[in-house]
């Protein structure tokens, strides 16, 4: 059985300029111990549709229709405190910016201890024992010294790695990370990836990584699902999708990524023009004003099908 099974999500803003479809129509699926990349420019939905997950999307955003089944059971059933008893306990999220994420007031090892006694019976020296075993399992060097610091007084590196201890502290079956290292430094967002990754492989945990890198995607994911204007457009196995992308969005995006030896050989290739505005898309596909394989059949919606095993495509021009 599927740890997570999103059927037909849809998730809108409702605004004074129109209505924003962040999210349209998405369907997923996730089996226990995988990793899937969500992938796509900024503005396509990803942190939206993690958000709806734990059904944490902002005012104005409501969650219109779907179900989300995660172990069997639909999450939008749920009254609001047996939705808190599964965040944190059951379903983690890394988020993007751990500044804002992190309360200020509090140190981090207050911050980790509250996450493991609101989901168990645990002592306060217990629960403080236990932020510190989990720093230092993050690698957060002297952290009987750490655990009694705030967020201030950490880089952004330590920062992050909090983050992935507060996550992990209840051994969750799934956790949502959000362009985890995206604020941090080269070298930093490495060190950061292989912790995650062996942390997962570790305890088992099914991820949805939350990116705009495909070279990160194709280092750390299972499988891939690309979005665009709210919809996936295409998803498969990493290694079928950047073998043999199908989407045109996705070949635009593949063409971007910076190849070794390519330096200083003239500019690189990007895809023309930006995501539209959610609250006015285009008629049909949403990708069709930046699309080179345009046809007159574009100006009506294609449907996500699957062009060979596993492997789906919303384009009228996929073989």
């Amino acid at each position: 059985m599927d740890l997570l099974d999103i059927q037909g999500l849809t998730t809108h803003f409702l605004t004074r300029s129109g209505v924003i479809k962040a999210v349209d129509n998405l369907s997923l699926r996730l089996r226990k111990g995988r990793v899937l990349g969500l992938v796509g420019e900024s503005g396509c939905g990803k942190t939206v549709t993690a958000l709806s997950i734990l059904n944490l999307v902002p005012s104005p955003g409501k969650i219109i229709s779907g179900k989300i089944y995660f172990e069997g059971q639909n999450l939008l059933d749920l009254s609001g405190e047996e939705m808190r008893a599964i965040r944190g306990a059951k379903i983690s999220m890394i988020f993007q910016e751990p500044m804002t994420a992190l309360n200020p007031v509090f140190t981090v090892g207050n911050q980790i201890a509250e996450v493991l006694t609101a989901h168990q019976v645990i002592t306060k020296q217990r629960a403080r024992d236990e932020a510190i075993e989990l720093l230092r399992s993050v690698g957060i060097p002297s952290p009987e010294k750490r655990v009694d610091e705030y967020p201030h007084q950490l880089s952004g590196g330590m920062r992050q790695r909090v983050m992935i201890a507060m996550a992990i502290a209840c051994k969750p079956a799934l956790i949502l990370a959000d362009e985890p290292t995206t604020a941090l430094d080269v070298t930093i967002q490495a060190h950061i990836l292989e912790l995650l990754g062996n942390i997962q492989a570790d305890m088992g945990m099914a991820m949805i990584l939350v990116t705009h890198d495909l070279g990160l995607i194709a280092e750390r994911a299972n499988e891939v699902a690309v979005m665009y204007a709210g919809r996936i457009v295409e998803q498969a196995e990493t290694g079928e999708l950047f073998a043999n992308p199908q989407h045109p969005y996705t070949r635009g995006l593949m063409a971007s990524i910076p190849k070794p030896g390519e330096e200083g050989r003239g500019r690189l290739r990007t895809i023309p023009g930006s995501v539209p505005r959610l609250h006015d898309l285009p008629k049909g596909c949403a990708f069709s004003p930046r699309c080179d394989m345009k046809t007159g059949k574009c100006e009506s919606e294609p449907e996500l099908v699957e062009v060979k095993p596993g492997h789906l495509v919303r384009c009228w021009e996929a073989k």
